[in-house]
């Protein structure tokens, strides 16, 4: 039997350039779509799939998403108060149970790899799930669990792109097919145009041995000077089974402004209270 996935890690120690100056005194990932933080959104799909223990990975500045995911008793006190019922216990809801968050501090930005190794002695010798907090893929999670119920090992979710975007992305090698899922023969971290393996790209989904921590405690570098993860998965590919889980569904990137604003317009419309609305008002943006 595989052992259960229990633990996820969210690297959250990102300065998030690419938005400032929104970001200079708010976390990216408190940024909202909609009305919920982006991070409370992965968070969700996180325990949707059964994860228990939520490991946040985090740098300077981040104290908001500490703050988040604890009680806030005087607003709580205030909602009560004044009767707000529905909004307290929406609150109530998303508050993670009392010892399911841990917290550990990446000091240096030295790459997802090392993000990753920071949170070992949380995890401990156990498989486990990363999830990048930037990336919203509603219900990839649950699917990932489902193949590795099937496959064991490492899974990794991939999504396809068009060839001539492969060199932005970790790229994988597909091997023999399973349907929706098949195995990985080879990775490769933001190949140069024209020398990618697949248009598969790495959608930030993934889990993991523990043994890829013993691969990431050498502190190798490679592509941009960082500690890459992909490059540890690599290593680890030559011992253990990697599987590709083509997930169902669209990703939304929302590190990047586009994917961040199509983020907000596509779970706006799904949305009852909010829908008919909304689009009505973007069909008068429209023209």
């Amino acid at each position: 039997m595989n052992k259960p996935i229990r633990k996820a890690i969210f690297p959250v120690a990102g300065l998030g350039t690419r938005f400032l100056p929104a970001t200079k005194a708010m976390p990216k990932e408190m940024l909202t779509v909609v009305d919920r933080p982006v991070l409370q959104w992965v968070v969700d799909e996180a325990r949707e799939a059964g994860i228990e223990h939520l490991i946040f990975v985090t740098g300077r500045n981040k104290g908001v998403i500490e703050d988040h995911f604890d009680m806030a008793y005087e607003l709580e006190h205030t909602l009560e108060a004044r009767g707000k019922h529905k909004e307290l216990a929406a609150l109530q809801r998303d508050l993670p149970a009392a010892g399911t968050t841990s917290f550990t501090r990446q000091q240096a930005p030295l790459g997802l790899g090392h993000a990753v190794w920071c949170a070992r002695d949380i995890v401990g010798d156990e498989p486990f799930a990363v999830m990048l907090p930037d990336m919203l893929s509603r219900g990839c999670m649950k699917q990932m669990m489902a193949a590795y119920e099937r496959h064991g090992g490492n899974i990794i979710a991939v999504e396809e792109v068009a060839p001539d975007q492969t060199h932005q992305y970790g790229i994988v090698a597909k091997g023999k097919d399973f349907g929706r899922s098949f195995e990985i023969t080879n990775m490769v971290e933001k190949p140069k145009q024209g020398t990618a393996p697949s248009n598969f790209i790495i959608s930030g989904r993934y889990i993991l041995q523990p043994e890829v921590f013993d691969i990431l405690s050498a502190k190798e570098t490679g592509a941009g000077g960082e500690i890459q993860l992909t490059d540890a998965m690599l290593k680890l590919l030559a011992h253990q089974k990697f599987h590709g889980l083509h997930y169902q569904g669209r990703t939304y990137d929302t590190g990047s402004k586009i994917g961040f604003l199509t983020a907000n317009v596509a779970y706006a419309l799904e949305r009852a209270e909010l829908a008919e609305d909304f689009r009505k008002e973007l069909k008068t943006l429209l023209g």
